[in-house]
């Protein structure tokens, strides 16, 4: 099984079954087999107990006397959470799931961008040009690209001033980090500096109507580098090695 260094035994194991499932390797209704988790992954029956209890915490595992511990159905799942998130956008995103957080993006980021030109502070607008000036700085740096992208679009949110809508914050990184993902991973696409900077001018000046243009400007971009890359690259991983040995 891929491993997952500073997680942990507990970690490791939590992310490998949940992508497992959000793939679709165990269909609704699967009686899982514990036993068969410590084989799979090297790992304690303790270690595979706490990772099933994690993820039913999660909508994905329910358990019930003499029927044991089966997948639930995906209307169950927590499917804001910010793990199966990341699993859904890392494990072969479908083109359903690329849609529906292109469609939520349309509606919370114009939403942000007008509030934010509207309630921005100076510190706000300081996180923004850091952003800006990390993705300038980034080059050809795929990783450095995306992480700077993500604060930009993260410290937009926050100068929105609403706690519910900076919530969403795990919607958009999520949707964020699949497309750049692909886009700057393939190293094809158009230079995104430029309508980031008529964005961040447009919050400054305090003038929402443009903040909204500005985004949604961004977003057409977005989607059209996206649609032209995203064939490139695969990502599912079937690996099945063992976690490492557990520590004494």
């Amino acid at each position: 099984m891929v491993t997952h260094p500073g997680r942990g035994l507990h970690g490791q194991a939590v992310e490998e079954l949940g992508r497992r499932i959000i793939r679709g390797d165990y269909p609704p209704g699967t009686v899982v087999d514990p036993v068969k988790f410590e084989t799979e992954l090297g790992v304690s029956k303790t270690v595979v107990r706490e990772a099933l209890r994690v993820l039913a915490a999660k909508g994905l595992l329910e358990s019930k006397q003499k029927r044991g511990t089966t997948i639930r159905p995906r209307a169950d799942w927590n499917l804001l959470d910010s793990d199966l998130l990341r699993w859904q956008g890392s494990s072969a995103p479908t083109d359903g799931f690329l849609e529906d957080l292109a469609e939520v993006r349309a509606i919370v980021e114009p939403a942000g961008a007008r509030l934010a030109a509207a309630r921005r502070t100076p510190a706000d607008l300081d996180a923004l040009r850091q952003a800006l000036d990390a993705m300038a700085a980034a080059g050809t740096d795929a990783e450095a690209m995306v992480e700077a992208d993500l604060a930009f679009h993260r410290a937009l949110l926050e100068a929105a001033h609403n706690e519910l809508l900076s919530r969403m914050e795990v919607v958009i990184e999520a949707g964020l980090r699949v497309r750049d993902r692909i886009v700057h991973g393939a190293r094809h696409f158009a230079d995104s500096i430029p309508v980031h900077q008529d964005l961040l001018a447009a919050v400054e000046a305090g003038d929402p109507d443009a903040a909204v243009a500005a985004v949604e400007s961004l977003l057409a971009q977005a989607s059209q580098d996206l649609a032209a890359v995203q064939a490139q690259e695969g990502h599912a991983d079937g690996s099945t090695e063992p976690l490492p040995e557990e520590a004494p």
